[in-house]
């Protein structure tokens, strides 16, 4: 069949265009077509892609700036097709979630979330390095807006949560400019021959063992700021608070997930000296990632906050298994950034259901008492819940199975200590959901079941989780030729076993 990614790319681009021109009425019609268009696209996508084929698959492959360079080369492989599947899936139901109020300037607010839509695919997509970074950085621009003109009431929770977000995110991407721009030169001087910045001529020149580490730190810097991970976390609770929840659920269920896979993408492969030099130190930050946002998860009360923290500690899950540099490991960290989008993103629509029932409150303290007067929400959350605390049996089981199976084969003393991290998700998860269905009803709690609305949007989400708990073998087997072959360089470097993961082949 024949696909062209362009048309994916850019179909949220041209719905955000259609609805800016024509108006709110046309925009409160262009922005979910464009959305649910772009999730039947990836599916076909998906069903199309061919997991036994070498290399990429629906290729777009244009000499774009010539003195420079730059390709706009656009291409779909085992590492990124389900994450592009996960991306149109949440910015779908996000917009519909969106749909349920109205908003101010609507027009220019939808005009936003459809550009961040078609950035996140196109840095997902882009087979250029030049190309990533540009899509890496466009894509965080329309959130400065949606959190700065349509975050809460509050102005000062707005100012204090985009500053930090622009502050600590424009650091890193200057970091991560300057380190792109210095891959393409030095690999041109290095390699003899012309300028460019496509991953595939990257590849061919291994560049000195001291260049590949100053720039690696450099796309570390600002990978870990944009998921975020332990110490450079420090933008994500005000910048949390101060984004509309629809938009904070899409946020962080899938721009983390583009740090998560830039260090597959780009770093392992092109740095895997380097990659392999760092190693203990980015299994560390992980490591800290892990027990730190647990810990805070526990100890605050927020909602919102809770759900911030897990993902500081469910990101460093993914860290740990890109860095085991095995292919078991680099395997369950792409199976866990599809895990935790799936269940982040609905537990983030459930906290504003649970909000609007405690009198507009994101405080666990004015939650309760819900399970018995709206058993379908409590049903609908319990199944979430169970799936972030990993109960066996599910998908995200599954993917940190793996994960520790990577890490337990090249550095086992970390294993061991991050195997409390799964202890602790339990503590939060479960702290969060009782506190939220059960006790006493919260003193100003309105009891009422789930709409047939909302029910039609996070329904499909948590179908979407209970699927995966039954088949994880989908993505493991379509991404496995893809994950492997990205870390397969630095783990002959590390010495580290690249023993197969358990059901999965190892080429």
């Amino acid at each position: 069949m024949t696909l062209h990614l362009s048309i994916l790319l850019w179909i949220p681009a041209a719905g955000a265009v259609a609805g800016l021109v024509g108006g709110r009425a046309v925009a409160r019609i262009a922005a979910p077509l464009a959305a649910l268009l772009t999730v039947a696209y990836a599916i076909v996508l998906v069903a199309d892609f061919d997991s036994g084929a070498h290399g990429l698959q629906y290729v777009t492959d244009d000499l774009w700036i010539r003195q420079l360079g730059i390709h706009y080369k656009l291409g779909v492989d085992g590492l990124n097709v389900f994450l592009i599947l996960l991306t149109t899936v949440l910015f779908a139901a996000s917009t519909l979630w969106a749909l349920r109020r109205e908003w101010r300037n609507e027009h220019v607010f939808w005009f936003h979330l459809g550009l961040a839509q078609s950035a996140v695919l196109g840095a997902l997509m882009a087979q250029d390095l030049a190309l990533f970074v540009g899509f890496f950085d466009l894509m965080l621009i329309p959130f400065y807006f949606l959190a700065g003109i349509w975050g809460p009431p509050s102005r000062a929770v707005r100012v204090a949560g985009v500053t930090k977000l622009v502050i600590y995110t424009l650091v890193g991407s200057l970091l991560m400019l300057a380190a792109a721009i210095a891959t393409g030169v030095l690999t041109a001087q290095q390699g003899g021959g012309e300028l460019s910045f496509a991953f595939s001529d990257l590849a061919r020149t291994h560049l000195a063992k001291g260049s590949q580490e100053w720039i690696f730190l450099c796309f570390a810097a600002a990978f870990l700021v944009k998921m975020p991970l332990f110490p450079l976390h420090g933008w994500m609770p005000d910048g949390y608070r101060a984004m509309p929840m629809p938009v904070l659920a899409v946020f962080s269920g899938v721009l983390s997930k583009v740090a998560a896979y830039g260090f597959l993408r780009v770093v392992t492969p092109l740095f895997p000296d380097a990659s392999v030099h760092f190693q203990e130190l980015m299994l560390l930050i992980a490591l800290a990632s892990v027990l730190y946002g647990s810990a805070m998860a526990f100890t605050t009360t927020d909602a919102r906050l809770i759900l911030g923290y897990s993902s500081v500690a469910q990101l460093g899950f993914i860290v740990l298994g890109i860095f085991s540099l095995t292919p078991q490991g680099a395997q369950g960290a792409i199976l866990q950034c599809i895990n935790h989008g799936l269940v982040v993103a609905p537990a983030f629509l459930i906290v504003a259901l649970l909000a609007e029932r405690a009198g507009g409150s994101e405080d666990i303290r004015d939650m309760g008492g819900l399970s018995i007067r709206a058993p379908i929400l409590a049903t609908l959350f319990l199944v979430v819940a169970l799936a972030n605390l990993a109960l066996p049996g599910s998908s995200n089981f599954v993917g940190e199975f793996f994960i520790l199976l990577g890490v337990f084969d090249a550095k086992i003393v970390i294993a061991i200590v991050a195997f409390a991290g799964v202890v602790l998700a339990s503590v939060y998860t479960l702290r969060l959901f009782i506190r939220a269905m059960h006790n006493r009803v919260g003193p100003r709690t309105d009891s009422r079941e789930l709409s047939l609305a909302d029910g039609a949007i996070l329904l499909p989400l948590v179908a979407a989780i209970v699927v995966l708990a039954f088949y994880p073998q989908l993505p493991l087997h379509k991404g496995e030729r893809s994950v492997t072959g990205a870390v397969r360089e630095a783990n002959a470097l590390s010495g580290t076993p690249a023993r197969a993961a358990v059901g999965v082949r190892t080429p």
